[in-house]
């Protein structure tokens, strides 16, 4: 399947969703939009690959919203144009609605989402880099949540999450100012794992990482993401019963005594990958 905005290639058990337009910085089409969420969960619900990665092409990650693309025409006849002005919240609240749901893809994913970041990152593609579960850069890479630069308030999942992964007063002075964070203070404060020196050292520290990941058994990670996501969002003890739960269900001996023989034995995991995602009916 060929897609506009993302190569994709699928390869030891690593998917690489790759943004391929960086003639134009990358930015954010309305396809990006609708092809993005459909790759996630076409790799998660087939069971195509235990770890994803995202990278990109060019000098900047994402140039972010390409607002020109959502301008709509201008209307004429006065009852249209009276209708959509009344329209006009609720179709922006759908949109964005949409919109998140596009990275919230990536957060209810089974697999981990790896982010590797070149370059600018801007306003909406600090919306996507905080849905992933890690986040990697070189060492010219910065972020901005630029939605402030230009009068508005960032929407698409940059504030319930950027709060979660570093101090509150350091997010609220990026949202206030919209200035550039740089690579090494997005690593001093967390949010970013590591920096590398360039985007060849970085893809291959990156796809080293995944390939850990990838070797260990399928259902053990996809129990992490699930349970670190749960903890997060709510009370330690809340966490601790569902992760009981969680293993009082999920748990399994036999890729428990693999993961022990193969460690002894100092060779690969042969474990069993996750079940392909089955469609509701009706």
């Amino acid at each position: 399947m060929t897609h506009s905005c993302f190569d994709v290639q699928i390869a030891n058990d690593i998917a690489h969703i790759i943004l391929n337009r960086p003639d134009k910085r990358n930015s954010m089409v309305p396809a990006f939009w609708t092809e993005l969420p459909a790759i996630i969960r076409d790799i998660d619900d087939n069971a195509k690959a235990r770890v994803i990665v995202i990278s990109s092409t060019g000098p900047h990650f994402t140039s972010g919203l390409d607002v020109s693309s959502f301008q709509q025409a201008e209307i004429t006849d006065p009852s249209e144009k009276r209708a959509a002005r009344i329209r006009s919240g609720a179709d922006f609240y759908g949109t964005v609605k949409n919109m998140q749901q596009s990275f919230t893809a990536l957060e209810d994913c089974r697999v981990p989402v790896l982010v590797a970041i070149q370059g600018g990152c801007i306003g909406g593609g600090v919306d996507l880099i905080t849905a992933c579960d890690m986040r990697y850069a070189t060492e010219d890479a910065f972020i901005t949540i630029f939605e402030t630069n230009i009068g508005m308030t960032a929407d698409v999942g940059t504030f319930p999450r950027i709060s979660k992964l570093i101090a509150d007063g350091v997010a609220r002075e990026l949202a206030y100012t919209g200035r550039r964070m740089t690579a090494g203070e997005a690593k001093e404060v967390g949010l970013v794992n590591r920096v590398f020196k360039d985007h060849t050292a970085m893809m291959k520290g990156v796809m080293e990482i995944a390939a850990e990941i990838a070797s260990k058994a399928p259902l053990a990670i996809m129990g992490c993401k699930r349970l670190m996501n749960y903890s997060r969002d709510h009370t330690v003890q809340d966490g601790l019963d569902y992760i009981a739960i969680w293993n009082a269900s999920m748990l399994q001996r036999e890729e428990i005594f693999e993961a022990m023989k193969a460690n002894a034995e100092k060779r690969p995991g042969k474990f069993v990958d996750l079940p392909p995602v089955k469609k509701h009916i009706g």
